[in-house]
């Protein structure tokens, strides 16, 4: 083997593809399924645990800008996306368990692949290595970590929304719209509530019972994925400002905006499946069942995956990891995904992407890259990996990472928009002087938003 790379979730995924795009051999080692973890629940690589949407599509959009890129570095994950994606309005949603099976099948047929399901408990000798165990890396793996690093882990808790089955739905008191009108008619089901059963649900939900963290656990939220409970907790209007804003919606029996609503979004093609969007919560079961069954149109509604809280680990990588995402001092061992810091599905895909291509650059005895600043990717590293900050925290892609625009539309929407074409710019530009050849395209993925 030439790279040996340890998890198989969307960042190990992403760095093995990137490394048999050169011409190396890989070793991809994955545990599950001999040994799998709280939030896991199939034997796939690239099993999505938390919501089945890959966000936006937009150019206007971190998350959009972030696709491009990725597209034009070859992203394996936003192809096989492209594949299997449900409606889901001006995000890219995607059928978790069709994408994680497919992805794995990919992997598995690449005459330079080859799978190795075990637990891996220390950390492998070979170089270049890239770690990739994600946010929930074993325990006799993290205690290796924290050998070799000499610090102590950071942590926070990331809690996931409940699933409900579509025909335990009560379609009568619920209605198909896309916020503003975006997307398609059919893309989320919305549930709305008056304000008197709003103030029951509230008052439930402030009551109800919650999975207690063990006594040495301090939990560190990250504000893109508070709990329900610890929002409702800042005030009784945070949620009609949050995930029960009925903004953009309009109720097609009265013909005015509810008083608040809960979007479902669908969770596979065929629509038996639908997640509570922005739902996350570590209520107990019971409770979950009680207090959301207050909702109307899910009075009834059965679970097919109740939500859950779990433990999200990462490492200090300001004081750890050069621009490459090697370690300090061991420029063949690299990191990548949510246990850098990133927070997001495709930021952790895209980290993936950047170790891939590095680690393969040593293969082939050639120096390691890291994209323009001015690139979401580069922002996105560089603020993982600066050494000037007090206090860590995850970050998901966003403009705030980009440097300043020489000169900024004033317009909000054109601003944004600025961003992006500097960045593609940019990206194209420092492909072509480090040698990197397209993937399968921005253009292509640009042409197939517009078909949407």
């Amino acid at each position: 083997m030439d790279v040996l790379i340890v998890g198989g979730g969307l960042a190990g995924c992403e760095a093995a593809w990137q490394v048999v795009r050169r011409g190396c051999r890989v070793v991809l080692m994955e545990m599950r399924p001999s040994a799998t973890t709280p939030a896991h629940k199939t034997p796939y690589l690239a099993e999505l645990v938390c919501s089945n949407s890959l966000k936006s599509l937009s150019l206007d959009t971190a998350s959009g800008l972030l696709k491009r890129e990725m597209a034009l570095l070859g992203s394996l994950l936003l192809e096989v996306a492209w594949e299997c994606r449900v409606p889901g309005g001006g995000a890219l949603v995607v059928d978790r368990e069709v994408f994680a099976r497919r992805v794995t099948e990919r992997l598995e047929a690449h005459p330079l692949v080859e799978m190795v399901r075990e637990e891996v408990a220390e950390i492998p000798v070979h170089r270049p290595l890239v770690v990739a165990t994600g946010p929930l890396t074993s325990p006799a793996f993290s205690r290796s970590l924290a050998r070799l690093l000499g610090e102590e882990y950071l942590y926070f808790y990331d809690a996931i929304a409940p699933i409900v089955l579509g025909d335990s739905i009560d379609y009568e008191r619920a209605f198909f719209a896309s916020r503003y009108g975006k997307g398609g008619d059919e893309d989320y089901l919305n549930c709305p509530l008056t304000e008197e059963e709003y103030d029951r649900f509230y008052v439930a939900l402030m009551e109800a019972e919650k999975v207690p963290l063990r006594d040495f656990e301090d939990p560190r939220f990250f504000s893109g994925c508070m709990p329900i409970e610890e929002l409702a907790r800042r005030g009784r209007e945070t949620l009609l400002f949050g995930p029960m804003k009925p903004v953009g919606l309009k109720d097609p029996r009265t013909g005015r905006r509810p008083f608040a609503v809960v979007q479902l979004r669908r969770e596979n093609g065929e629509g038996t499946l639908w997640n509570m969007v922005g739902f996350q919560t570590r209520l107990k079961w019971p409770e979950q069942r009680r207090v959301f069954g207050l909702i109307p149109a899910l009075r009834g509604a059965e679970f097919a995956r109740y939500g859950s809280i779990h433990r999200n680990t990462y490492i200090n990588s300001p004081g750890l990891l050069e621009l490459s995402l090697a370690l300090k001092g061991e420029r063949g061992l690299f990191f990548a995904g949510q246990i850098t810091g990133v927070e997001g599905y495709m930021e952790s895909a895209a980290t993936g992407i950047l170790a891939g291509i590095n680690a393969a650059r040593l293969v082939r005895g050639e120096n390691t890259v890291v994209p323009p600043a001015t690139t979401m990717l580069g922002a996105l590293v560089r603020y993982i990996t600066s050494p000037d900050q007090r206090a860590f925290q995850p970050m998901n892609a966003n403009f705030g990472l980009l440097p300043p625009l020489e000169a900024p539309p004033r317009n909000k929407g054109e601003r944004k928009l600025a961003y992006s074409e500097r960045a593609i710019r940019d990206m194209r530009e420092w492909m072509g002087e480090v040698g990197l050849s397209p993937g399968w395209g921005e253009e292509v993925l640009e042409i197939r938003v517009g078909e949407r």
